[in-house]
Protein backbone atom coordinates (compact mmCIF):
# COMPACT_ATOMS: atom_id res chain seq x y z
CA UNK A 1 0.00 0.00 0.00
CA UNK A 2 2.71 2.15 0.94
CA UNK A 3 4.48 1.69 -2.45
CA UNK A 4 0.98 2.61 -4.41
CA UNK A 5 0.71 5.81 -2.68
CA UNK A 6 3.84 6.59 -3.20
CA UNK A 7 3.33 6.33 -6.80
CA UNK A 8 0.47 8.01 -6.97
CA UNK A 9 2.35 11.25 -5.22
CA UNK A 10 4.37 10.91 -8.45
CA UNK A 11 1.97 10.46 -11.16
CA UNK A 12 -1.06 11.95 -10.05
CA UNK A 13 -0.46 15.68 -11.16
CA UNK A 14 1.88 17.63 -12.96
CA UNK A 15 3.77 20.75 -11.90
CA UNK A 16 2.27 23.84 -13.61
CA UNK A 17 1.50 27.38 -12.40
CA UNK A 18 -1.47 28.03 -10.63
CA UNK A 19 -3.67 30.81 -9.29
CA UNK A 20 -2.98 30.09 -5.81
CA UNK A 21 0.06 30.04 -4.36
CA UNK A 22 0.45 28.07 -1.33
CA UNK A 23 3.80 28.96 -0.50
CA UNK A 24 2.05 32.36 0.99
CA UNK A 25 -0.23 30.10 2.63
CA UNK A 26 0.58 28.19 5.41
CA UNK A 27 2.68 29.08 8.63
CA UNK A 28 5.41 27.87 9.62
CA UNK A 29 6.65 28.10 5.41
CA UNK A 30 6.86 24.63 4.01
CA UNK A 31 10.28 23.33 2.44
CA UNK A 32 8.56 23.04 -0.85
CA UNK A 33 5.49 23.65 -2.10
CA UNK A 34 4.23 23.31 -5.88
CA UNK A 35 1.43 24.43 -7.88
CA UNK A 36 -0.75 21.41 -9.66
CA UNK A 37 -3.37 20.77 -12.32
CA UNK A 38 -7.09 21.09 -11.40
CA UNK A 39 -8.84 21.16 -8.19
CA UNK A 40 -10.19 19.38 -5.38
CA UNK A 41 -13.50 20.20 -3.85
CA UNK A 42 -13.95 19.65 -0.24
CA UNK A 43 -17.15 18.96 1.58
CA UNK A 44 -18.88 17.87 4.22
CA UNK A 45 -19.42 14.48 1.98
CA UNK A 46 -15.84 13.92 2.00
CA UNK A 47 -14.47 11.03 4.60
CA UNK A 48 -11.07 10.99 6.15
CA UNK A 49 -9.80 7.91 5.38
CA UNK A 50 -6.80 6.73 7.73
CA UNK A 51 -4.77 3.83 6.90
CA UNK A 52 -3.69 2.71 10.77
CA UNK A 53 -5.75 2.64 13.47
CA UNK A 54 -3.51 4.94 15.21
CA UNK A 55 -4.34 7.94 12.81
CA UNK A 56 -7.96 8.02 13.78
CA UNK A 57 -7.49 9.92 16.42
CA UNK A 58 -5.79 12.68 14.29
CA UNK A 59 -8.01 12.81 11.82
CA UNK A 60 -10.90 13.49 14.17
CA UNK A 61 -9.36 16.43 15.60
CA UNK A 62 -8.93 17.48 12.08
CA UNK A 63 -12.16 17.21 11.46
CA UNK A 64 -13.19 18.95 14.31
CA UNK A 65 -11.19 21.78 13.17
CA UNK A 66 -12.25 21.92 10.16
CA UNK A 67 -15.93 22.18 11.21
CA UNK A 68 -15.01 25.91 11.74
CA UNK A 69 -14.47 26.46 8.55
CA UNK A 70 -16.83 23.88 6.60
CA UNK A 71 -19.52 24.64 8.82
CA UNK A 72 -20.13 20.38 9.04
CA UNK A 73 -17.44 18.02 10.55
CA UNK A 74 -16.36 15.23 8.22
CA UNK A 75 -16.57 11.78 8.76
CA UNK A 76 -13.67 9.81 10.14
CA UNK A 77 -12.78 5.87 8.76
CA UNK A 78 -10.57 3.11 9.19
CA UNK A 79 -9.85 2.04 5.83
CA UNK A 80 -7.82 2.33 2.33
CA UNK A 81 -6.78 5.13 0.68
CA UNK A 82 -9.54 5.80 -1.94
CA UNK A 83 -10.21 9.03 -4.67
CA UNK A 84 -12.42 11.34 -3.29
CA UNK A 85 -11.01 11.13 0.04
CA UNK A 86 -8.93 12.74 2.58
CA UNK A 87 -6.05 9.80 3.07
CA UNK A 88 -3.88 9.17 5.83
CA UNK A 89 -0.82 7.06 5.99
CA UNK A 90 2.60 6.50 7.69
CA UNK A 91 5.82 5.76 5.25
CA UNK A 92 8.65 4.85 7.47
CA UNK A 93 11.27 6.04 5.17
CA UNK A 94 10.83 9.31 5.86
CA UNK A 95 12.20 11.43 8.71
CA UNK A 96 9.68 10.62 11.55
CA UNK A 97 8.55 14.59 11.55
CA UNK A 98 8.51 14.95 7.51
CA UNK A 99 5.34 14.65 5.41
CA UNK A 100 4.12 15.21 2.31
CA UNK A 101 0.91 16.09 1.41
CA UNK A 102 -0.87 16.38 -2.20
CA UNK A 103 -4.44 17.66 -2.98
CA UNK A 104 -5.45 16.39 -6.62
CA UNK A 105 -8.29 16.66 -8.43
CA UNK A 106 -9.03 12.81 -7.28
CA UNK A 107 -8.36 13.13 -3.92
CA UNK A 108 -5.98 14.38 -1.13
CA UNK A 109 -3.18 12.28 0.42
CA UNK A 110 -1.44 12.83 2.93
CA UNK A 111 2.16 10.69 4.02
CA UNK A 112 4.22 10.86 6.38
CA UNK A 113 6.70 9.18 8.68
CA UNK A 114 4.98 9.30 11.51
CA UNK A 115 1.98 9.69 13.19
CA UNK A 116 3.38 13.26 14.81
CA UNK A 117 4.53 13.97 10.46
CA UNK A 118 0.56 13.01 9.59
CA UNK A 119 -0.67 15.71 12.14
CA UNK A 120 1.28 17.98 10.97
CA UNK A 121 -0.04 17.83 6.97
CA UNK A 122 -3.48 17.77 8.42
CA UNK A 123 -2.11 21.51 9.87
CA UNK A 124 -1.21 22.77 6.89
CA UNK A 125 -4.40 21.10 4.92
CA UNK A 126 -5.96 23.39 7.57
CA UNK A 127 -4.59 26.35 6.71
CA UNK A 128 -5.15 25.83 3.03
CA UNK A 129 -8.85 25.04 3.84
CA UNK A 130 -8.83 28.56 5.73
CA UNK A 131 -7.41 30.09 2.90
CA UNK A 132 -9.56 28.77 0.50
CA UNK A 133 -13.21 30.45 -0.77
CA UNK A 134 -16.19 28.17 0.56
CA UNK A 135 -19.12 28.15 -2.39
CA UNK A 136 -22.19 25.75 -2.06
CA UNK A 137 -20.87 24.12 0.45
CA UNK A 138 -17.84 23.45 -0.34
CA UNK A 139 -13.84 24.60 -0.35
CA UNK A 140 -12.20 24.48 -3.42
CA UNK A 141 -8.76 23.60 -3.18
CA UNK A 142 -6.29 24.17 -5.91
CA UNK A 143 -4.16 21.31 -6.69
CA UNK A 144 -0.92 21.28 -4.71
CA UNK A 145 2.00 19.19 -3.81
CA UNK A 146 3.65 20.00 -0.61
CA UNK A 147 6.96 18.22 0.58
CA UNK A 148 7.90 19.51 4.33
CA UNK A 149 10.36 18.90 7.43
CA UNK A 150 11.27 20.87 10.46
CA UNK A 151 15.20 22.26 10.74
CA UNK A 152 14.92 22.34 14.24
CA UNK A 153 13.58 19.10 16.97
CA UNK A 154 12.71 21.38 19.19
CA UNK A 155 10.10 23.77 18.67
CA UNK A 156 8.78 24.84 22.09
CA UNK A 157 6.50 27.08 24.13
CA UNK A 158 6.20 28.03 28.01
CA UNK A 159 3.43 28.50 30.30
CA UNK A 160 3.91 29.38 33.33
CA UNK A 161 1.01 29.05 35.71
CA UNK A 162 2.27 30.16 39.08
CA UNK A 163 1.66 33.80 39.02
CA UNK A 164 -1.75 33.36 37.44
CA UNK A 165 -3.39 29.90 37.56
CA UNK A 166 -5.66 28.84 34.50
CA UNK A 167 -8.30 26.21 34.22
CA UNK A 168 -7.56 22.71 32.71
CA UNK A 169 -9.44 23.93 29.51
CA UNK A 170 -7.57 27.21 29.40
CA UNK A 171 -4.75 24.90 29.26
CA UNK A 172 -5.93 22.89 26.53
CA UNK A 173 -6.65 25.98 24.62
CA UNK A 174 -3.02 27.25 24.52
CA UNK A 175 -2.08 23.43 23.85
CA UNK A 176 -4.49 24.19 20.58
CA UNK A 177 -2.71 27.08 19.32
CA UNK A 178 0.96 25.33 20.19
CA UNK A 179 -0.41 22.51 17.73
CA UNK A 180 -1.90 24.52 14.82
CA UNK A 181 1.64 26.20 14.65
CA UNK A 182 3.73 22.89 14.88
CA UNK A 183 5.27 23.46 18.36
CA UNK A 184 5.99 20.07 19.68
CA UNK A 185 7.19 21.16 23.26
CA UNK A 186 4.94 22.62 26.12
CA UNK A 187 6.89 23.52 29.27
CA UNK A 188 4.54 23.41 31.73
CA UNK A 189 5.89 25.92 35.21
CA UNK A 190 4.37 24.71 37.66
CA UNK A 191 6.65 25.76 41.05
CA UNK A 192 7.39 29.02 41.81
CA UNK A 193 7.33 31.64 44.97
CA UNK A 194 3.86 33.12 44.59
CA UNK A 195 2.39 29.57 44.67
CA UNK A 196 2.57 25.52 44.29
CA UNK A 197 0.84 24.31 41.45
CA UNK A 198 0.99 20.42 41.14
CA UNK A 199 -0.73 17.96 44.00
CA UNK A 200 1.80 15.87 45.14
CA UNK A 201 0.10 13.22 47.24
CA UNK A 202 3.55 12.67 49.86
CA UNK A 203 2.56 16.39 50.84
CA UNK A 204 -1.09 17.29 50.56
CA UNK A 205 -0.15 20.53 52.71
CA UNK A 206 1.57 22.08 49.44
CA UNK A 207 -2.79 21.84 47.72
CA UNK A 208 -3.41 23.49 51.27
CA UNK A 209 -0.60 26.11 52.61
CA UNK A 210 1.47 26.83 48.99
CA UNK A 211 -0.56 26.94 46.14
CA UNK A 212 -2.22 29.97 47.85
CA UNK A 213 -0.88 33.50 48.65
CA UNK A 214 -2.69 36.31 51.27
CA UNK A 215 -2.80 38.55 48.13
CA UNK A 216 -1.41 40.17 45.27
CA UNK A 217 0.55 43.35 44.13
CA UNK A 218 -1.80 45.81 41.82
CA UNK A 219 0.11 47.28 38.76
CA UNK A 220 3.80 47.70 38.14
CA UNK A 221 6.03 45.48 40.65
CA UNK A 222 8.67 47.87 41.40
CA UNK A 223 6.30 51.06 41.88
CA UNK A 224 3.38 50.00 43.55
CA UNK A 225 2.37 49.34 47.00
CA UNK A 226 -0.99 48.78 46.78
CA UNK A 227 -1.92 45.25 46.84
CA UNK A 228 -5.60 43.35 46.50
CA UNK A 229 -6.04 42.20 49.86
CA UNK A 230 -7.27 38.49 47.90
CA UNK A 231 -6.66 35.29 48.82
CA UNK A 232 -5.35 33.76 45.46
CA UNK A 233 -4.29 30.24 44.29
CA UNK A 234 -4.84 27.03 43.26
CA UNK A 235 -3.62 23.18 42.40
CA UNK A 236 -3.62 20.92 39.21
CA UNK A 237 -5.10 17.71 40.30
CA UNK A 238 -3.12 14.61 39.44
CA UNK A 239 -6.07 13.59 37.68
CA UNK A 240 -6.05 16.86 35.92
CA UNK A 241 -2.38 16.71 34.90
CA UNK A 242 -2.94 13.49 33.10
CA UNK A 243 -5.53 14.70 31.14
CA UNK A 244 -3.87 18.07 29.98
CA UNK A 245 -0.74 15.52 29.39
CA UNK A 246 -3.08 13.10 27.49
CA UNK A 247 -4.53 15.65 25.55
CA UNK A 248 -0.92 17.10 24.74
CA UNK A 249 0.01 13.81 23.31
CA UNK A 250 -3.23 13.24 21.29
CA UNK A 251 -1.52 16.51 19.01
CA UNK A 252 2.06 14.96 19.33
CA UNK A 253 3.29 17.88 21.86
CA UNK A 254 5.37 16.17 24.52
CA UNK A 255 5.04 17.85 28.31
CA UNK A 256 8.10 19.17 29.87
CA UNK A 257 7.12 20.00 33.69
CA UNK A 258 9.55 22.93 36.10
CA UNK A 259 9.68 22.37 39.25
CA UNK A 260 11.51 25.35 40.44
CA UNK A 261 15.20 24.26 42.44
CA UNK A 262 17.02 25.35 44.56
CA UNK A 263 15.49 29.08 43.83
CA UNK A 264 12.17 30.27 43.48
CA UNK A 265 11.16 28.09 46.40
CA UNK A 266 9.27 30.12 48.72
CA UNK A 267 5.49 28.34 48.07
CA UNK A 268 7.78 25.08 49.05
CA UNK A 269 9.22 26.40 52.10
CA UNK A 270 6.41 28.00 53.70
CA UNK A 271 4.92 24.32 53.98
CA UNK A 272 7.88 22.88 55.36
CA UNK A 273 10.07 25.62 56.15
CA UNK A 274 12.52 23.12 57.79
CA UNK A 275 13.56 23.00 54.03
CA UNK A 276 15.00 26.52 54.25
CA UNK A 277 18.11 27.81 56.10
CA UNK A 278 16.96 29.69 58.88
CA UNK A 279 13.67 27.59 59.19
CA UNK A 280 11.20 30.34 58.23
CA UNK A 281 8.99 31.60 59.05
CA UNK A 282 8.30 32.14 55.15
CA UNK A 283 4.91 33.54 53.28
CA UNK A 284 3.94 32.84 49.76
CA UNK A 285 5.04 36.03 47.92
CA UNK A 286 2.60 38.66 47.22
CA UNK A 287 4.50 40.16 44.64
CA UNK A 288 7.25 39.70 42.48
CA UNK A 289 11.12 39.25 42.01
CA UNK A 290 13.53 37.24 43.17
CA UNK A 291 13.42 35.88 46.90
CA UNK A 292 17.08 34.84 48.81
CA UNK A 293 15.19 32.52 50.72
CA UNK A 294 15.98 29.04 48.88
CA UNK A 295 16.38 25.79 49.16
CA UNK A 296 19.30 24.92 51.59
CA UNK A 297 21.80 22.83 50.15
CA UNK A 298 23.41 21.30 53.47
CA UNK A 299 20.34 19.32 54.76
CA UNK A 300 19.26 15.52 53.25
CA UNK A 301 15.98 16.37 53.92
CA UNK A 302 15.64 18.92 51.06
CA UNK A 303 16.85 16.28 48.89
CA UNK A 304 14.30 13.97 50.63
CA UNK A 305 12.01 16.33 49.46
CA UNK A 306 12.48 16.84 46.43
CA UNK A 307 13.26 13.23 45.26
CA UNK A 308 9.80 12.66 46.91
CA UNK A 309 8.57 15.08 44.64
CA UNK A 310 9.96 14.07 41.42
CA UNK A 311 8.89 10.11 42.42
CA UNK A 312 5.09 11.45 41.69
CA UNK A 313 5.99 14.03 39.28
CA UNK A 314 8.07 11.13 36.73
CA UNK A 315 4.84 9.27 36.99
CA UNK A 316 2.71 11.77 35.88
CA UNK A 317 4.85 13.07 32.92
CA UNK A 318 6.09 10.36 30.49
CA UNK A 319 9.01 12.90 28.38
CA UNK A 320 12.10 12.22 28.87
CA UNK A 321 12.89 15.88 29.85
CA UNK A 322 12.43 17.58 33.74
CA UNK A 323 13.09 20.78 33.38
CA UNK A 324 14.93 21.60 37.36
CA UNK A 325 15.11 25.61 36.59
CA UNK A 326 18.31 26.56 38.13
CA UNK A 327 17.60 30.41 37.98
CA UNK A 328 17.93 33.83 39.74
CA UNK A 329 19.13 31.75 43.40
CA UNK A 330 20.62 33.99 45.52
CA UNK A 331 23.95 32.47 47.68
CA UNK A 332 22.84 34.81 50.41
CA UNK A 333 21.22 32.52 52.61
CA UNK A 334 23.87 29.89 51.75
CA UNK A 335 26.87 31.94 52.51
CA UNK A 336 25.01 32.50 56.26
CA UNK A 337 24.37 28.59 56.58
CA UNK A 338 25.83 26.11 58.51
CA UNK A 339 24.84 23.68 56.91
CA UNK A 340 25.35 24.57 53.19
CA UNK A 341 29.25 25.43 54.71
CA UNK A 342 29.59 21.94 55.83
CA UNK A 343 28.09 20.61 52.76
CA UNK A 344 30.96 22.74 50.81
CA UNK A 345 33.77 21.50 52.63
CA UNK A 346 32.68 18.08 53.16
CA UNK A 347 32.42 17.87 49.58
CA UNK A 348 35.42 19.81 48.80
CA UNK A 349 33.94 22.59 46.88
CA UNK A 350 35.19 25.89 46.24
CA UNK A 351 32.30 28.09 46.87
CA UNK A 352 28.26 28.34 46.58
CA UNK A 353 28.49 28.40 43.03
CA UNK A 354 30.00 24.92 43.16
CA UNK A 355 27.64 24.18 45.89
CA UNK A 356 24.85 24.80 43.43
CA UNK A 357 26.57 22.50 41.22
CA UNK A 358 26.77 20.09 43.42
CA UNK A 359 22.66 20.42 43.95
CA UNK A 360 21.64 20.38 40.22
CA UNK A 361 23.63 17.56 39.20
CA UNK A 362 22.66 15.45 42.33
CA UNK A 363 19.41 15.70 41.73
CA UNK A 364 20.80 14.85 37.64
CA UNK A 365 21.85 11.41 38.57
CA UNK A 366 18.80 10.68 40.35
CA UNK A 367 16.72 11.44 37.28
CA UNK A 368 19.59 9.67 35.25
CA UNK A 369 19.12 6.41 37.42
CA UNK A 370 15.31 6.82 36.18
CA UNK A 371 15.56 7.38 32.68
CA UNK A 372 15.24 10.85 32.35
CA UNK A 373 17.54 13.95 31.70
CA UNK A 374 17.54 17.55 32.56
CA UNK A 375 16.45 21.14 30.99
CA UNK A 376 18.13 23.92 33.05
CA UNK A 377 18.17 27.48 33.03
CA UNK A 378 21.68 29.53 31.66
CA UNK A 379 22.82 29.97 35.69
CA UNK A 380 22.92 26.68 35.74
CA UNK A 381 26.81 27.11 33.93
CA UNK A 382 28.48 29.01 36.73
CA UNK A 383 30.36 26.18 38.54
CA UNK A 384 30.32 23.84 36.07
CA UNK A 385 27.58 21.17 34.50
CA UNK A 386 27.57 18.02 33.55
CA UNK A 387 27.85 17.24 29.94
CA UNK A 388 24.24 15.35 29.28
CA UNK A 389 22.29 18.36 30.81
CA UNK A 390 20.51 20.54 27.95
CA UNK A 391 20.46 24.05 28.77
CA UNK A 392 17.74 26.95 28.27
CA UNK A 393 19.42 29.92 27.16
CA UNK A 394 17.32 33.11 28.45
CA UNK A 395 19.71 35.67 29.95
CA UNK A 396 20.33 36.74 25.62
CA UNK A 397 22.42 34.25 23.77
CA UNK A 398 25.41 34.24 25.88
CA UNK A 399 24.31 31.34 28.01
CA UNK A 400 23.55 28.80 24.71
CA UNK A 401 26.44 29.86 23.40
CA UNK A 402 28.63 28.74 26.15
CA UNK A 403 26.92 25.94 26.47
CA UNK A 404 27.25 24.72 22.62
CA UNK A 405 31.06 25.51 23.14
CA UNK A 406 31.34 22.67 26.02
CA UNK A 407 29.34 20.21 23.73
CA UNK A 408 26.54 20.77 25.98
CA UNK A 409 22.75 20.75 24.20
CA UNK A 410 20.87 23.81 24.05
CA UNK A 411 17.69 25.51 23.92
CA UNK A 412 17.26 29.06 22.53
CA UNK A 413 15.18 31.37 24.45
CA UNK A 414 16.85 34.49 25.02
CA UNK A 415 14.48 37.23 26.07
CA UNK A 416 15.72 39.57 23.50
CA UNK A 417 13.46 37.49 21.19
CA UNK A 418 11.29 35.34 22.91
CA UNK A 419 9.71 36.46 26.05
CA UNK A 420 6.41 36.77 25.30
CA UNK A 421 5.35 38.72 28.37
CA UNK A 422 7.09 41.78 26.93
CA UNK A 423 5.52 44.54 25.10
CA UNK A 424 4.51 44.19 21.75
CA UNK A 425 5.35 47.04 19.95
CA UNK A 426 7.41 50.11 20.90
CA UNK A 427 4.65 52.66 22.18
CA UNK A 428 2.92 50.46 24.11
CA UNK A 429 0.54 53.32 25.84
CA UNK A 430 -0.13 55.09 22.93
CA UNK A 431 -1.03 51.85 20.74
CA UNK A 432 -3.29 50.71 24.19
CA UNK A 433 -1.48 47.52 25.40
CA UNK A 434 -2.21 45.87 28.26
CA UNK A 435 -0.25 45.84 31.49
CA UNK A 436 3.10 43.51 30.69
CA UNK A 437 6.77 43.57 31.17
CA UNK A 438 7.80 46.76 30.16
CA UNK A 439 11.91 46.04 30.06
CA UNK A 440 12.01 46.17 26.26
CA UNK A 441 9.70 45.66 23.18
CA UNK A 442 9.34 42.27 21.97
CA UNK A 443 7.94 42.73 18.41
CA UNK A 444 7.16 40.58 16.16
CA UNK A 445 9.73 41.10 13.51
CA UNK A 446 11.98 40.97 16.84
CA UNK A 447 10.68 37.70 17.40
CA UNK A 448 11.18 36.27 13.62
CA UNK A 449 14.53 37.92 13.58
CA UNK A 450 16.22 35.45 15.83
CA UNK A 451 19.05 33.13 15.11
CA UNK A 452 19.96 30.34 17.00
CA UNK A 453 22.96 29.74 15.21
CA UNK A 454 24.19 33.55 15.87
CA UNK A 455 28.00 33.00 17.39
CA UNK A 456 28.45 29.71 16.56
CA UNK A 457 30.53 27.87 13.97
CA UNK A 458 28.89 24.98 11.83
CA UNK A 459 30.53 22.20 14.35
CA UNK A 460 29.30 23.95 17.45
CA UNK A 461 25.73 24.65 15.94
CA UNK A 462 25.40 20.83 15.90
CA UNK A 463 24.27 21.28 19.65
CA UNK A 464 20.82 23.72 19.16
CA UNK A 465 18.32 21.48 19.61
CA UNK A 466 15.73 24.59 19.07
CA UNK A 467 14.17 27.56 20.50
CA UNK A 468 11.24 28.27 22.69
CA UNK A 469 9.47 31.10 23.69
CA UNK A 470 8.30 31.93 27.15
CA UNK A 471 5.34 33.25 29.23
CA UNK A 472 5.21 34.97 32.49
CA UNK A 473 2.60 35.52 34.07
CA UNK A 474 3.01 38.43 36.67
CA UNK A 475 1.06 40.49 34.88
CA UNK A 476 -1.25 38.26 33.13
CA UNK A 477 -4.44 37.22 34.83
CA UNK A 478 -6.79 36.36 32.18
CA UNK A 479 -6.84 33.70 29.40
CA UNK A 480 -7.62 36.35 26.96
CA UNK A 481 -4.56 38.42 27.53
CA UNK A 482 -2.39 34.93 27.55
CA UNK A 483 -4.15 34.71 23.56
CA UNK A 484 -3.64 38.28 23.25
CA UNK A 485 0.46 37.84 24.39
CA UNK A 486 0.68 34.50 22.38
CA UNK A 487 -0.47 35.48 19.01
CA UNK A 488 0.56 36.18 16.53
CA UNK A 489 4.81 36.11 17.63
CA UNK A 490 4.31 32.50 18.72
CA UNK A 491 3.87 31.71 14.82
CA UNK A 492 7.17 34.14 14.44
CA UNK A 493 8.93 31.65 16.77
CA UNK A 494 7.26 28.29 14.64
CA UNK A 495 8.76 29.37 11.85
CA UNK A 496 12.14 30.38 13.01
CA UNK A 497 12.15 26.83 14.66
CA UNK A 498 10.76 25.09 11.46
CA UNK A 499 11.62 27.19 8.21
CA UNK A 500 15.71 28.31 9.29
CA UNK A 501 17.35 28.92 6.36
CA UNK A 502 13.70 29.28 4.30
CA UNK A 503 13.22 32.42 6.10
CA UNK A 504 11.49 35.95 5.14
CA UNK A 505 9.52 38.30 7.00
CA UNK A 506 7.72 40.08 4.16
CA UNK A 507 6.39 36.63 2.56
CA UNK A 508 5.48 35.32 6.39
CA UNK A 509 3.64 39.10 7.25
CA UNK A 510 2.13 38.00 3.90
CA UNK A 511 0.97 34.59 5.16
CA UNK A 512 0.34 35.57 8.92
CA UNK A 513 -2.75 38.14 7.48
CA UNK A 514 -3.76 34.96 5.79
CA UNK A 515 -3.36 32.89 8.59
CA UNK A 516 -5.76 35.26 10.59
CA UNK A 517 -8.52 34.04 8.60
CA UNK A 518 -8.34 30.88 11.23
CA UNK A 519 -7.60 32.75 14.04
CA UNK A 520 -11.02 34.36 13.62
CA UNK A 521 -12.59 31.56 12.62
CA UNK A 522 -11.13 29.80 16.00
CA UNK A 523 -11.96 32.24 18.02
CA UNK A 524 -8.60 33.04 18.76
CA UNK A 525 -7.98 36.46 20.82
CA UNK A 526 -5.16 37.71 19.30
CA UNK A 527 -3.10 41.10 19.06
CA UNK A 528 -4.04 43.78 16.64
CA UNK A 529 -0.77 45.81 16.31
CA UNK A 530 1.10 44.06 13.71
CA UNK A 531 -2.25 43.14 11.33
CA UNK A 532 -2.80 47.04 11.48
CA UNK A 533 1.00 48.16 10.55
CA UNK A 534 1.98 48.92 13.87
CA UNK A 535 5.52 47.86 15.65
Amino acid sequence: MKRILLVIFAIVCTSVVYAVDYTNVIVPRPVSCESGEGEFVLSAKTVVRAEALNLVRAGEIFAEDLERVLGRELTVKKSSSRTGAINLSVDSTLESEQYMLKVTKAGIWIVGGSERAVFFGLQSLLQIAAASTLENGGLTLAAVTISDKPHFEYRGAMFDVCRHIFTVDEVKRYIDILALHKINKFHWHLTEDQGWRIEIKHYPELSQVGAYRNETIIGRNRKSKVYDDTRYGGVFTQDEVREVVAYAAERYIDVIPEIEMPGHAVAALTTYPHLGCTGGPYEVWTRWGISKNIFCAGKESTFEFIENVLTEVLELFPYKYIHIGGDEAPRDMWKRCPHCQKRIKDEGLKDENELQSYFMERVEKWLNERGRSIIGWDEILKGGISKSATVMSWRGSKGGIAAAKLGNYVVMTPNTHCYIDYYQTSNPVENGEPLGNGRFPVTLRKTYSLDPYAGLNEQQQQYIKGVQVNLWTEYIATFDHIQHMLLPRVAALAETGWSYGNKDYDDFARRMHILRRLYDKKGFVYAPYFFNGIE
